[in-house]
């Protein structure tokens, strides 16, 4: 049984690293350099760790696939 939760827990965590990653990334490489928002975004994603990278993908991403197409 415990080795059951050890496993879930690291493909939870790993899984969590793996989207984190994927939105620097997406922010990097996707977010318009005008202005200071890339930077913001970036720190953001860095310091909130999983969570920034929630509110990102569900609140800036969205937007700006919106406002840019990318």
């Amino acid at each position: 049984m415990e080795l059951i939760l050890i496993f879930l827990m690291f493909t939870l965590g790993s899984t969590a690293v793996a989207f984190w990653i994927w939105m620097i990334i997406d922010c990097v490489t996707r977010e318009p350099a005008e202005g200071n928002e890339r930077l913001i975004w970036i720190i953001i994603i860095v310091f909130a760790h999983w969570i920034g990278a929630l509110i990102y993908f569900f609140v800036r991403r969205p937007k700006r696939i919106e406002l840019y197409g990318r």
